[in-house]
């Protein structure tokens, strides 16, 4: 299986800041599919074979710092 990250949206935002959306992308960080909660984008990664990773702290979401993620 291949690994996806989701990730919060808007990217960049302060923390406490809203979430709006999330995405689940590649390490190349291409969008993949978008989802208004990370329960749905979590599920259509593990529906298309994929590993979803979120990140510890939401608004560090370094893809090159494996030690930030975390499989669920």
């Amino acid at each position: 299986m291949s690994v996806v990250f989701v990730e919060p949206r808007p990217k960049g935002r302060k923390e406490g800041e809203p979430i709006e959306e999330f995405v689940v992308e590649t390490l190349t960080d291409k969008p993949l599919a978008t989802f208004p909660t990370q329960e749905a984008a979590i599920k259509w990664a593990r529906e298309h074979n994929r590993t979803p990773l979120v990140a510890r702290i939401r608004y560090l979401n370094d893809k090159a710092r494996p030690d930030q993620w975390r499989e669920v």
